[in-house]
């Protein structure tokens, strides 16, 4: 026999007797390790929601002193910014013509007395007849008509404060000629301010429905809704203010309506014309609030992903009702039970099964103030 041509199938028949090494004989095995996540559960809480506005500060009183006679300012017993109380003589007109048509016209009302006194007289002892009277009582009424609107011009020329207030500037000097309608001053009740600021249809709408509650609980004050005022320096004024009133009309090229929300001002801090910001600091009870990273975004829809029983995971849409510093407050989508991905959102996808180490929600909250990713 041939060797040489034996040799293939000699090294084929030792082939098939060769032993299979292992790693073909049985397929490697592939686990899928869980990504491990942080997790926690939304907070049940008290928030105050606070919503602001730059708003303009006004005097409840605030008018303008005029002089209502022309001639000349005798006398100005007043200084600018000075505080005045009701019936303070703030400017005298010389008065010389005035007093001489009152003293003309309080003559001839005399004279008209002692003739409807004769002429009544004459009248008891049957004299004249009634109609001279009558006739002499209308002159003596005319008279006298004339008498007291000479007193009211002379009046006139001793300008008082109607009420109590601050006076501004002067915008005459003694001796100055004045016509009649000129201002003179203004005068500022700073007692009250009344705080104008312009409010969105919306929160017009939240504000109605809340009254509306109020209402219904027989409630004449609301505890969960609180005013404040922060200054131009950006401190808080120590008063707190209510709303006063709100106007009629909205505003169809801003789609506001004016608010206006009085504040007491015992020290006279408050000026009129000042500027500030309105604070309006509402108390949601029992809240749903969770920490704004633990949310997502897509396609203009905020998410979260919940854990299930199982160790899955499962993306939830949710509803914000109001973004405060690193948190929101939920209008929908989350019980208070419902564990809720904290750390590691982007690691994981839906369905997948996590490993969760678990952190109270007190805890993260506190630990997050101030310091959202």
């Amino acid at each position: 026999m041939n060797i040489t041509s034996s040799l293939p199938f000699l090294l084929a028949t030792m082939s098939l007797s060769l032993p299979i090494p292992a790693c073909n004989a049985h397929k490697e095995e592939h686990h899928e390790v869980a990504h491990k996540v942080v997790a926690t559960t939304p907070l049940v809480k008290d928030v105050t929601i606070t919503q602001e506005y730059v708003c303009q500060i006004h005097s409840q009183r605030h008018i303008e002193i005029r002089a209502l006679e022309r001639g000349y300012l005798e006398a100005i017993p007043i200084k600018e910014g000075q505080s005045v109380e009701a019936g303070t003589s703030l400017f005298k007109i010389l008065p010389v013509l005035y007093q001489t048509r009152l003293d003309a016209e309080m003559a001839e009302a005399q004279v008209a007395q002692l003739e409807y006194n004769y002429t009544k007289k004459l009248f008891e002892d049957k004299v004249v007849s009634k109609n001279e009277v009558l006739l002499l009582e209308a002159k003596l009424k005319k008279a006298q008509a004339k008498a007291q609107q000479a007193a009211a011009e002379l009046a006139f020329t001793n300008i008082k404060a109607p009420y109590d207030g601050i006076v501004d500037r002067l915008h005459h000097q003694q001796g100055s000629l004045v016509e009649e309608g000129d201002v003179l001053t203004t005068l500022s009740d700073n007692s009250i301010m009344w705080v104008y600021f312009n409010v969105p249809e919306s929160r017009y709408l939240e504000y109605q429905a809340d009254l509306e509650r109020k209402k219904a609980q027989g409630r004449a004050e609301d505890p969960d809704l609180q005013i404040e005022l922060k200054l131009a320096n950006h401190q808080i004024f120590s008063e707190v203010g209510k709303i006063g009133a709100i106007e009629a009309d909205f505003n169809n090229e801003t789609g506001n309506i004016s608010f206006r929300a009085d504040f007491p001002n015992p020290t006279g801090l408050l000026r009129h014309g000042q500027t500030g910001t309105v604070l309006i600091n509402r108390i949601l009870k029992d809240a749903i609030v969770i920490p704004q990273r633990a949310t997502f975004e897509t396609l203009d829809k905020q998410y979260v992903f919940v854990v299930g029983e199982d160790g899955a995971v499962h993306q939830r849409v949710i509803k914000v009702a109001h973004e405060l510093d690193d948190i929101y407050v939920l209008e929908e989508g989350l019980s208070a039970n419902e564990k809720i991905i904290f750390e590691g959102i982007r690691q994981v996808h839906e369905g997948e099964k996590v490993e969760c180490e678990f952190l109270a929600a007190e805890n993260v909250l506190s630990h997050l103030k101030y310091h959202a990713e």
